[in-house]
């Protein structure tokens, strides 16, 4: 057996917020080899970023207790080391990708100015010098035309785009450990595979080891060499990957391993009356040049979409980032201006003024990806769910209350909690509240955009079962966008797929989920069904 590169032994750290105390990791061990890749899996919670950021002392110093254990790296224990011994540490023998790389990188600086620093503060290298190495870098993981791209801000830059230069960043000093915070949980399924296929080309390169934390138990099968289960601060199981999947020993295992998308879509008339129809839809967004900012050509992020939908149905529109989803939902709901029709009700929503749509919005509701963003930190939980109640002066306020409470039950939540406020609730029960706030209005249109994606998977299922629930309950329609094509199988009954603004296929889900036609939907799948 070869000695580790990193030996977490009997950690225990708590965090201490005035007079409360919460113990966020006890007893944690955890042994990285060289060259290997260790998965650190569990929910939201479980105390896994912590346990990353505790290698490098990243925990907020005022509240953090590091209460008991070792943290041993090249001979060192990182928990007794020096702040000038840390940074000698952190980004050179030791790196880091963080979950969210537009949050993690500079606004304000360049690809070349962000790059640069790690290696001015590690290797001293400065000028041609340091962007010879910034462009060898961004090379290695896979930028076209590096070059090109020394001047870009990071919002200049796709989703995988920006994951590849926090990759370079971390890579930049021939780390011995790279630690990876959920590095594939924001991209879609494409970009997920291509990062993680990198990561594992780089390893084998560079012989370092990979710390993953993530969720994504289909990352872990494929590219893992052993797995920790973590819950309420404790490792519960460690073991290689193929012994885990197969023989799961703790409960908890066995229950994250079960959670993965299951069911089938609710059976629907195919005769039932159309909810909404879009017609040769466009939204061309101008390109302004000049000094007179003449239009030299268009963006067209929506170009000539058809569809119908019908009662009780569900429409999953698939596609990568920059596709055109968010676009479409955003022209059927009279957020942008859009050419061609879309049939609501009889009534073609394209020529009508804002006034005019309002009504209509009562029966179209949406529900968004990130439900802690989406929802007012400064309403109670009743005011969101009562909001639209409110504007539409739907009953009296004895009658919106009630209608809250029953809004609640029918989500799974406990109208007794309807005072508190967002934060106090889990990630799942805070689209709960979502759902529960489209669900009022009584619509015949639910768009749901992304709206399992920022879950833990078993939370995802609880989420897929209940719109399922919903759906046989009230007959909404429902339209799905998502990258998640395990969740659009268990949800949809037709799927369009999207690419540059076109419809590349449509059709039935089960025809086009077991013989796809277009090359681009056998890719989709194959990333994420084979992942």
């Amino acid at each position: 057996m070869q000695n580790p590169v990193l030996d977490i032994q009997q950690l225990s750290i708590a965090f201490q917020q005035g007079s409360q105390r919460t113990l966020a990791l006890k007893d944690v061990n955890l042994t990285l080899y060289p060259g290997e890749t260790f998965a650190l899996v569990g929910e939201s919670g479980s105390g896994k970023s912590v346990t990353a950021q505790a290698i490098l002392r990243l925990l907020p110093r005022t509240i953090t207790d590091y209460q008991s254990g070792r943290i041993l790296f090249d001979g060192k224990d990182l928990l007794k080391c020096t702040e000038a011994e840390l940074r000698t540490i952190r980004g050179n023998k030791i790196g880091m990708i963080f979950q969210e790389p537009l949050t993690a990188l500079n606004p304000l600086h360049t690809v070349e100015q962000q790059i640069g620093e790690v290696l001015a503060l590690h290797k001293g290298l400065s000028g041609k010098e340091a962007r010879r190495r910034i462009i060898e870098l961004l090379h290695l993981v896979g930028i076209p035309s590096p070059e090109t791209r020394l001047n870009s801000y990071p919002h200049q830059l796709s989703g995988g785009q920006r994951q590849r230069v926090m990759i370079a960043m971390a890579l930049a000093n021939d780390p011995a450990i790279l630690i990876a915070d959920e590095p594939t949980t924001a991209l879609d399924v494409t970009i997920q595979r291509q990062v993680m296929e990198l990561l594992k080309e780089l390893q084998q390169k560079l012989g370092m080891t990979i710390l993953i934390i993530t969720h994504d138990l289909s990352v872990v099968r494929r590219f893992a060499h052993r797995v920790g289960v973590m819950t309420q601060g404790r490792i519960v199981e460690t073991n290689a990957t193929e012994l885990l999947f197969k023989q799961p020993a703790h409960p908890y295992t066995q229950m994250l391993l079960e959670a993965e998308p299951k069911g089938d879509p609710n059976p629907f008339d195919p005769t039932s009356p159309t909810v909404m129809e879009a017609k040769s839809l466009r939204v061309w967004f101008p390109i302004k040049r000049g000094i007179f900012k003449r239009t030299v050509g268009h963006i067209k992020a929506v170009d000539d979409i058809s569809f119908r939908i019908t009662r009780g149905s569900t429409l999953g529109v698939v596609g990568e980032s920059g596709s055109g989803k968010t676009t479409l939902v955003q022209a059927l709901l009279k957020l942008v201006n859009a050419e061609g029709e879309i049939i609501f009700q009889d009534t073609n929503l394209v020529p009508l003024k804002n006034h005019d749509v309002r009504p209509l919005r009562r029966k179209m509701q949406i529900v968004f990806q990130d439900p802690f963003s989406s929802l007012s930190p400064r309403m109670s939980v009743e005011e969101i769910i009562r909001e639209g109640l409110d504007i539409h002066q739907m009953g009296d306020r004895s009658a919106r209350e009630q209608m809250v409470i029953q809004a609640m039950k029918e989500v799974g939540l406990d109208p007794d909690t309807r005072h508190r406020f967002p934060h106090e609730f889990s990630g799942g029960q805070r689209q709960r509240i979502a759902i529960a706030r489209a669900l009022i209005m009584e619509p015949e249109l639910i768009v749901l955009d992304e709206p399992t994606s920022a879950l833990d998977r078993s939370i995802q299922a609880q989420v897929i079962e209940l719109l399922r629930h919903l759906q046989r309950k009230h007959g909404f329609s429902y339209i799905f966008i998502s990258h998640d094509l395990k969740v659009v199988k268990a949800l949809a009954h037709h799927v369009m797929v999207l690419k540059d603004g076109r419809t590349v296929e449509q059709g039935d889900a089960a025809t086009i989920f077991s013989a796809p036609q277009a090359e681009y939907t056998r890719e989709l799948l194959n990333s994420a069904f084979n992942f």
